[in-house]
């Protein structure tokens, strides 16, 4: 007999035991993009990330709003005790006159009802020598403002002071100022904001000439013009 062939022996794997699959288990690759495609519990989404612009507008408001409740409330003369009343004085003494009422309210013990006295200024701008310059007026030449509890013994004190010829009102009583007229005349503002300055206007009037106020707190109030500032 001739040589015999070599035998093979194939090894046989038994997968009778193993697990049945039928699913590809993916690589890294697919796992991670797996992982990262669905956003996570309480992320924002591109809607609710705010841009730039947004975010500086945000904060501008932020700011204003913080500015707003730091800043002091505006006192109004009107809110104080007592109330304002006009009286008329010599024009070009209304100084020497307010000196004189409140020398009088002192001498008097009168602090307790006269509290006040102010002659009304006001920034006007004007043009001299071809440059605007900015210069305080009076704004009622000939007339004070006086804050007080107005009875008949502050009433004595007042209209009897040297200088001052009366009370301005319709009829026989004073007529207080209102709270528009008061914020006016003592030009109350914001703090931190500029009282706005007028120009001065031009006026076509003439010294001597009769003239009557058809609104404000001197309405159905004739007069005579004495200056023109």
């Amino acid at each position: 007999m001739g040589p015999q062939a070599p035998q093979r022996r194939i090894a046989m794997t038994d997968f009778s035991d193993s697990p049945e699959s039928t699913d590809p288990e993916p690589d890294e690759g697919t796992a991670a993009a797996v992982a990262t495609s669905e956003p996570e519990v309480g992320a924002p989404t591109d809607g609710d990330v705010p841009t730039d612009g947004e975010a500086a507008v945000d904060a501008d408001v932020l700011l204003d709003e913080e500015e707003e409740h730091a800043r002091p409330p505006v006192e109004s003369p009107y809110d104080r005790p007592g109330r304002w009343y006009v009286v008329h004085t010599q024009s070009g003494y209304e100084k020497k006159v307010k000196q004189n009422l409140e020398a009088r309210t002192s001498s008097m013990n009168m602090e307790g009802s006269i509290y006040e006295v102010v002659i009304p200024m006001e920034d006007v701008m004007e043009f001299k020598n071809g440059k605007k310059v900015v210069v305080q007026k009076k704004v009622f030449p000939g007339y004070l403002l006086v804050r007080c509890t107005l009875d008949d013994d502050s009433w004595y004190v007042i209209r009897n002071t040297p200088g001052i010829t009366g009370f301005v009102g319709s009829g026989a009583k004073p007529s207080p100022l209102p709270r528009k007229d008061v914020e006016s005349f003592l030009q109350v503002k914001p703090e931190g904001e500029e009282v706005q300055k007028r120009g001065k206007p031009r006026l076509e009037f003439e010294i001597n000439e009769t003239v009557r106020v058809k609104e404000g707190p001197f309405a159905d109030f004739s007069g005579e013009i004495v200056e023109i500032n």
